[in-house]
């Protein structure tokens, strides 16, 4: 007989880096096309939790713009594209919503845990293609054509950062600085 952790039961892409100092989320077969939630998470990912949070309710009230970088045939150019330094974006306010229900929840899980979540960044913000839901259009002369729907799946870390530490960039900078003086003394 095989016994599994309650932990071992919900698969994740990775790991947090500091399993102590992390929280996780994650959303399966949401009802909201893989395209634009990709784009929310490319979006909010590296941003303080307060932040993202604050940043997906302007997006459904239209007062910011996901910029669309990967997915963006078809998609227009937009005036507040240019606070993003990007031509194309839109509003997607379904992945949005589904979105910001997930930072809450994974807001209460690092309460659960004890965090501070004022110090809270989203470490790890992936979307995933779900299998695809299918239905049926009926079309002129008695045929039938596939009406398929596109859904996701979507996890999230969040890191609880110190003070001296708050920005996920700066990390970035200085390990890339590290790797560069290595390759110079070679």
């Amino acid at each position: 007989i095989l016994l599994l952790n309650r932990s071992e039961m919900v698969k994740y892409s990775r790991e947090p880096a500091k399993e102590g100092n992390s929280a996780k989320a994650k959303g399966d077969n949401l009802r909201c096309r893989f395209k634009c939630t990709r784009e929310v998470m490319k979006a909010i990912q590296g941003l303080e939790l307060q932040r993202a949070k604050r940043y997906l309710e302007d997006v459904i009230n239209h007062k910011d713009i996901v910029p669309f970088r990967k997915f963006k045939s078809g998609v227009g150019h937009h005036a507040q594209c240019k606070n993003h330094k990007w031509p194309i974006g839109r509003w997607p306010e379904k992945p949005c919503r589904y979105v910001l229900h997930l930072l809450n929840n994974v807001e209460a899980n690092a309460e659960a845990k004890g965090m501070d979540t004022e110090n809270l960044f989203v470490t790890h913000a992936q979307a995933n293609r779900a299998p695809k839901i299918r239905r049926r259009t009926y079309r002129a002369h008695g045929r039938i054509n596939p009406f398929m729907s596109s859904p996701s799946h979507i996890q999230l870390f969040v890191e609880q950062r110190d003070k001296d530490d708050m920005s996920l960039k700066g990390n970035r900078t200085s390990l890339k600085k590290v790797k560069v003086k290595r390759w110079q003394r070679k």
